[in-house]
């Protein structure tokens, strides 16, 4: 896909991950549309890309309501007359273990509240975004390409039952849509990232870091920039779909 006056919806893109591969978009010349609950970071980082020179427009949206999702993908296709590409990037953490057992009683348990809350977010979010996403290309019948940003816990992670439940589903769901959709010329694709230095990451205890970094081979968490390549590469790169692409340091569970 050449980038240049298409159109790229980042989800969560007033921050972290998606900020940055909005940044890294900027020379390409598409205009990027951030999608995000959040009006203030919204405002903040609107005015950052307009100042690296993209074009851009701000869509304040909670990525787990139906209606909401529907109708501001409709809007933003209308705007500006197109959808070429979602990054399914909105996520939360609510991390707690499934148990807590002392002295063979169990103390605590991992609340439907926070199992509900992150797969509100992390999987019915990307689920939505991917559909109304997909049928605004459809629509338009220029293909296009859906990137879900799953992550390496999607294989186990103590402490997180909802989060790794639910990027696991992120990732099954873009190979399902690279089956689904290719007839109408639409890509899908799913990255896997390991620890990256973002708010979620660096809110842990440094100690707790500082081991984690030490088990990777690389020697240090990845940065925001490294997964926003992946995405501008698999943009740009037609033959790639259908995949989960780990950027891990080399790291693996």
């Amino acid at each position: 896909m050449v980038l240049e006056n298409k159109v790229v919806v980042i989800t969560g893109g007033a921050q972290g991950l998606g900020l940055a591969t909005a940044l890294l978009l900027v020379p390409k010349k598409p205009h990027i549309a951030l999608v995000d609950m959040n009006p203030h970071q919204l405002a903040e980082a609107k005015e950052t890309i307009e100042s690296a020179g993209a074009s851009v427009s701000v869509w304040e949206c909670d990525v787990s309501e139906e209606e909401a999702v529907d109708d501001v993908f409709t809007q933003i296709a209308k705007q500006t007359g197109r959808l070429d590409a979602v990054v399914n990037n909105a996520g939360i953490t609510r991390d707690a273990l499934l148990l807590k057992v002392k002295e063979g009683t169990v103390t605590s348990r991992m609340s439907l509240k926070d199992w509900q809350q992150v797969v509100d977010v992390n999987l019915t979010g990307t689920f939505l975004c991917g559909r109304a996403a997909a049928t605004e290309m459809v629509k338009a019948g220029n293909g296009g390409c859906i990137i879900n940003i799953s992550s390496i816990s999607r294989h186990g992670n103590t402490g997180q039952t909802n989060y790794t439940a639910s990027k696991a589903g992120v990732a099954a769901m873009a190979v399902t849509w690279a089956k689904e959709l290719a007839r109408q010329g639409i890509r899908c694709v799913a990255i896997a990232p390991g620890y990256i230095n973002t708010e979620l990451v660096l809110n842990m205890k440094p100690e707790a870091l500082e081991k984690i970094a030490a088990g990777i081979p690389a020697q240090r968490l990845g940065h925001p920039n490294e997964i926003a390549q992946t995405v501008k590469f698999i943009l740009e790169n037609d033959y790639v779909n259908g995949r989960v692409i780990g950027v891990d340091g080399g790291l693996r569970v």
